[in-house]
């Protein structure tokens, strides 16, 4: 069955910031996990939750059992555009249409096909749920217009709890709280250099930066390096940006949310196609069964 979102804000609700808030008041997070994480990802942070999930994907790449996997397949080198689309589209089908339903099916179905080709281990898997349940909730805390409120965090870690059921991961943390603590610990344990995660995170950021026209790439490249946690920085061999540089791009990001808290709510959801971040389909133009490797 597919998922339906709450109606957009109408009347003078339509200029009220904290509109949608109200809309996610009347909802519980214990069951209506998926629409608030909807709501949050198609109104409230598209932008945010894009990039949040990008350097989560990012820092993944740090630990070597992943990072030298992902470089022994050539797709994050070789293919790395449609590597980055499928990632998005598959999960985008989630976030359209909830796990439940048929297309959200399909996708977590083609997700568990790609792992299942590889030997990749439950903790890497926990792991990789992890980053993506703590990133966008830090990104939003330190760059969002507001921080998550308590209901969305809910919201996300029961939506990731949920697709690490479907994904067969075994003991995957209790609460928001836990999968920090997992990914703190993973992260201290587990993060070192090694030349192939390196090849991975380069032509990773150099795609991202791709995104800009040419002149500013270099300047996109050194913002990203600002951005990044400096422990994750070290596990590449990245240089640290100069004090003053890592303060101005970290201040952009704020200023952009303190900006963002005077606009009117969205009220078109925004979609990964619809921002350009899509590249290799057309839009509409693939099927998710088609997604992604075939081993």
């Amino acid at each position: 069955m597919t998922r339906v979102l709450p109606a957009a804000p109408r009347g003078r609700e339509r200029w009220r910031r904290d509109a949608w808030q109200r809309v996610i008041a009347t909802l519980d997070p214990e069951t209506d996990y998926e629409i608030i994480s909807a709501v949050d990802t198609r109104f409230e942070f598209p932008w945010d939750i894009q990039q949040a999930l990008s350097f989560a994907l990012f820092r993944t790449f740090a630990v070597p059992s992943i990072g030298v996997l992902l470089h022994e397949t050539q797709e994050f080198t070789e293919r790395t555009q449609k590597r980055h689309d499928d990632t998005v589209l598959v999960l985008d089908a989630i976030v359209e249409d909830g796990m439940e339903s048929s297309p959200g099916r399909a996708a977590v179905r083609r997700m568990n096909q790609m792992h299942g080709a590889y030997a990749i281990s439950n903790d890497d898997l926990r792991y990789v749920l992890a980053t993506f349940v703590v990133t966008p909730v830090r990104w939003l805390a330190d760059y969002g217009w507001r921080p998550l409120g308590p209901a969305e965090v809910d919201a996300a870690t029961r939506s990731y709890q949920r697709m690490g059921e479907l994904m067969g991961i075994k003991d995957i943390p209790a609460s928001y709280a836990e999968f920090e603590t997992l990914l703190d610990a993973y992260e201290r344990t587990h993060f070192a250099y090694d030349d192939r995660s390196r090849e991975v995170a380069d032509a990773t950021l150099a795609l991202l930066c791709s995104y800009y026209p040419r002149l500013l790439r270099p300047a996109v490249e050194v913002f990203s390096r600002s951005v990044m946690d400096p422990h994750v920085r070290d596990a590449f061999g990245y240089a640290t940006p100069p004090r003053a540089v890592v303060a101005v791009s970290r201040g952009l990001l704020r200023l952009r949310g303190r900006a963002l808290r005077l606009a009117p709510p969205r009220v078109a959801p925004s979609r990964p196609e619809d921002r350009g971040a899509i590249r290799t389909y057309l839009p509409g133009g693939y099927r998710i069964e088609d997604l992604g490797t075939h081993v």
